[in-house]
């Protein structure tokens, strides 16, 4: 590792580590070729393969943790919930039970298989015909600028919404709220309809909705969201999975679109800089990521990159949802900064999160090395997580935004992670993006606005 995150010296590149580790498949005779489908329940397939280690007791360790690791991600960023594996049989029964009941990644099964795609991850032995081709269809969704529109992002402080014409701006407004921790399905609904009635006065009819928020949502249906983490599981069910078509009801039925707030990230980063191959990368209360692909189409991905590995060390920092070391959410966020704060000497207690983001904020204005080793710590970590998502993803423009990101912080997380992607990645043309005055007021809702089509 050629950069060393000043304060995070033992952070293990997810990307260095894979790439080892290939490098010494591909240079023995006797390594295999894995191929592993990941398919959805209708149907939908994702494929991955990979020379890996030949199938000996001495690298059982290693191949096992590079294919778990590399399996944990293309969870986060594709989805599905049935593991078919080709090559490496003797993987199956390790990596079940890995996810399994009791397992270490347990959460991971339950949250993928269970509660976004209804039914649990399941692994099995494939021959390399007997796995389906690639198969995922862009999502049409976007770029519609015609009409009285409301665009609205659900985040977990404030409600963004926004009433345009013909793809101009009227009004917008941003209303703080707190979602967490609040019981009553109606505090969310009601919330929602709030907004958009404010929005509507500034127009002279209502063409078409389109809104975005935290969490997975797929074909307008609440699948998992932690914006809705304080509602009980049976209201979950009876409320909030339809509470966007309960609010379409409302608003006579009118073309209303929701979908990911990283997705519409990535969507109003690529209209705003006429490119595509974006890939949107939001650090607030989460990670929160999004896609537009080189034909400027969203895809059916969760892109949740907030549970997706990038720290490879033993003993990683612990997200608290899953349990995981190393995962994006303990880096590129207001957990991220919370936990790099106490490594930088600050001592901040039980404050909540934003509250400790405001005083690093302020530190840095007041030009305490501190803060400054913070904002360097999270740049040379993502300069390392951006190669890592190459791997993945075509990537021609990567948007950077988020509350973490404001100020001269931002700046320096920028040009740490530039500094990293020169030195160790110069083979990747990938252009860092922070969206412009404009597109920061208004563009999160304006993609918003622009999903469904009249």
């Amino acid at each position: 590792m050629a950069c060393v995150p000043v304060l995070d010296p033992s952070f293990v590149p997810a990307v260095l580590w894979n790439r080892n580790y290939r490098t010494s498949a591909q240079e023995r005779s006797d390594s295999r070729e894995l191929d592993l489908a990941l398919v959805r329940a209708d149907g939908t397939a994702f494929r991955w393969s990979s020379p890996i280690l030949p199938d000996t007791v001495e690298h059982f360790g290693s191949t096992l943790r590079y294919v778990e690791r590399v399996l944990k991600f293309l969870l986060w960023q594709k989805g599905g919930s049935r593991v078919l594996i080709s090559g490496a049989p003797e993987l199956v029964p390790a990596l079940a039970a890995i996810y399994g009941p009791a397992g270490a990644r347990e959460f991971d099964s339950n949250f993928i298989g269970g509660k976004i795609f209804g039914e649990p991850l399941s692994f099995s032995v494939a021959t390399r015909g007997e796995l389906p081709s690639e198969s995922a269809d862009a999502i049409a969704l976007g770029r519609h600028l015609g009409g009285c529109r409301i665009g609205f992002d659900l985040g977990g402080s404030d409600r963004k919404c926004a009433a345009m014409i013909d793809g101009e701006v009227v009004f917008s407004e941003e209303v703080v709220w707190d979602p967490y921790f609040q019981s009553d399905p109606d505090y969310h609904i009601e919330g929602v309809q709030d907004s958009l009635k404010r929005a509507a006065a500034h127009l002279p009819r209502v063409d078409a909705i389109g809104g975005s928020s935290a969490g997975v949502y797929v074909n307008n249906e609440v699948r998992a969201a932690s914006l809705f983490r304080g509602v009980s599981e049976a209201d979950f069910e009876l409320r909030i999975r339809k509470m966007f078509f309960e609010l379409k009801e409302r608003w006579e039925g009118i073309p209303f679109e929701v979908v990911n707030d990283g997705e519409v990230t990535a969507l109003a980063g690529s209209m705003a800089l006429n490119e595509n191959a974006v890939l949107g990368v939001a650090m607030g209360t989460s990670e929160a990521a999004g896609y537009v692909d080189s034909n400027g189409s969203i895809r059916p991905w969760l892109n949740e990159l907030a549970f997706a590995p990038v720290d490879y060390r033993e003993n990683g920092p612990l997200d608290e949802w899953s349990g995981d070391e190393g995962c994006g959410v303990q880096f590129f966020s207001q957990q991220g900064v919370a936990r790099l704060a106490r490594l930088a000497g600050f001592e901040f207690g039980n404050m909540p999160f934003p509250e400790q983001l405001v005083e690093v904020q302020t530190a840095m204005k007041a030009g305490d090395e501190r803060a400054r080793k913070i904002y360097e710590t999270i740049g040379t970590c993502f300069g390392y997580a951006i190669a890592h998502y190459a791997d993945f993803y075509e990537i021609r423009n990567l948007l950077i935004l988020g509350r973490v990101t404001s100020g001269e912080g931002g700046t320096i997380i920028i040009a740490e992670a530039e500094k990293v992607l020169m030195t160790e990645f110069p083979e990747l043309r990938i252009k860092l993006v922070v969206p412009d005055e404009k597109t920061k007021r208004h563009g999160q809702a304006v993609a918003a606005a622009s999903l469904a089509a009249i």
